[in-house]
This record gives C-alpha cells, structure tokens and sequence, in this order.
C-alpha cells in the first residue's frame, strides 16, 4: 500500500486544495474515474458539492471519464425493499413514476452524485433501479448497455469499467461503497449465491407494464475485509487525505479480478 499526505485540512477547504490533493492522491488528467464520496466528510468544503464537482472534473481534464452510481432504490418493487405494509405492495406497484434518465433523482448516493447527475452532456445509464452516469470521452461506451435482469453484472457499466482499466475512488466513504465490488460477486462462486425478485413499472408497446425479473442478491458486508486484503496483498492501493477525508485510490481491473477469487474461497 502506497501512503500519501495523512494530516487532515483545519482550514474551509477550496477547489485548488482539492486537485492538490487529488493529484497527490494519484488522480491523473486523462483518468477514467468511478467516485463515491461524502461531502460532509470533505470538511467545510467552500462552495460544497459544486466545489467538489469542479476539482474532480479539473484534475481528470477534458480526456478524462468521471464515473458516478446514481441509483434510484425508491423505484424498486416494494417487496424487494420490504419498506412498506405488504398491503400497500399492489397501490405502489399501481402508481410507481416511470424511470427517465433526464429527471428521476437518485437516492442515498450524495450530494455530489445526485449534482453531478444533472451535468450537461451526462450519460446515465437505462437501469430503471441501478443506474450509473458518467462525463467525459468514454461516457457513451461505459453507459451503454445494462441489462435489467443483471444489473452489476459483465454487461452493465461496471463491467465496462474493467474492461477500461478504470480507477475507483473513495472520498470519506469505505469500500463498502465500491460498487464494482458487485461484479465480482457475479463472477464468483459460493454457497450462499442465489437470486432474488425484483420489478419496475415501465413503458411496453406504449402501455405502462409492471415488469419482473430476477436479479444476483448482492452484498456488501465483507467489501472492506476484501479490499483491506487486496491492499496488503497487493500493494496497489494508494491512501491519504483529501479534504478532511481518508481516501483511497484502487484500480479496478485486479481488484475485481483479487476479489472474485477471494469470495470464492471466503464467503459461505
């Protein structure tokens, strides 16, 4: 493991402080980039999510990618998300607003996400429930397939990722974030594996249809111990400060590849 600069900021953090740090980091012009952040663990950033926005955007440059999960959970069949009296299950499914792309707010991904969602010229992805955007010269060819029934699987964007040599970063948030994590769930095997059902109101032939499927149950309570062991195996984790935030820089092609291979062997 590769530690950078670990003294947090006791300063209102800027833009110019942020590609500072990020550069530091190892965030180079020309990245392609898969983010998860939390604003709130930057610090008092000046300018908050937009600020955040603008370093990361600066430090990839115009041939850079960013990447960023804007999931809409609240568009999930609600017997997946067991939230609400099963009663009320047939009403939701009634009544659900449809996905678009332009207008449907992601959910629990942050501020800086959902912002960044909004970017003109953004590409996001057609999962109604699991979406991902992304900015910059790769964004058409990372967003452009994802298949309802798989998700995180190899033709969703975070396969597309791998396939790019991609770099994932953590601003303040742990690995339990890591959301290309989920395609080595895909690619591994274990005994608990299974599917789970899920759904969506969507247009078919012009006529609002409630659609299921099913889809890998995917989870997130070993990413941390998965990534802690791929950074001690492998050295290939670069970790410091940005903000007032612990960060961590992974690439995501061995990562995938280290963590398959570990939940083969460890999750039962």
């Amino acid at each position: 493991m590769v530690v950078v600069r670990e003294t947090a900021s006791a300063v209102p953090v800027n833009t110019e402080q942020l590609v500072a740090e990020l550069r530091a980091l190892g965030v180079h012009e020309g990245s392609t980039l898969m983010v998860h952040t939390s604003l709130r663990s930057l610090g008092w950033v000046i300018g908050g999510a937009q600020a955040v926005l603008e370093a990361l955007r600066g430090v990839v440059g115009p041939h850079g990618t960013l990447v960023m999960p804007t999931q809409s959970w609240q568009l999930c069949d609600p017997a997946f998300l067991q939230e609400a009296p099963a009663e009320w299950w047939p009403a939701i499914r009634d009544h659900l607003p449809l996905y678009s792309p332009a207008t449907t707010p992601s959910q629990t991904m942050g501020a800086v996400a959902e912002l960044f969602r909004t970017t003109p010229g953004a590409h996001r992805s057609s999962h109604p429930h699991r979406s991902i955007t992304a900015v910059g010269p790769r964004a058409e060819r990372i967003t452009a397939r994802h298949r309802i029934d798989s998700p995180a699987g190899e033709e969703s964007p975070l396969g597309a990722l791998v396939d790019l040599d991609a770099s994932v970063l953590l601003l303040g948030v742990t690995a339990a974030k890591a959301t290309v994590l989920h395609l080595a769930e895909h690619r591994a095997s274990y005994p608990g594996k299974r599917t789970v059902p899920n759904g969506v109101a969507m247009l078919v032939d012009g006529r609002r249809t409630w659609v299921t499927w099913e889809e890998l149950d995917v989870h997130d309570h070993d990413f941390e111990e998965v990534a802690e062991a791929f950074a001690a195996d492998t050295g290939l984790v670069r970790t410091g400060r940005v903000g007032e935030a612990k960060a961590q820089l992974l690439p995501t092609r061995p990562l995938v590849e280290y963590a398959a291979d570990w939940f083969t062997t460890h999750r039962r």
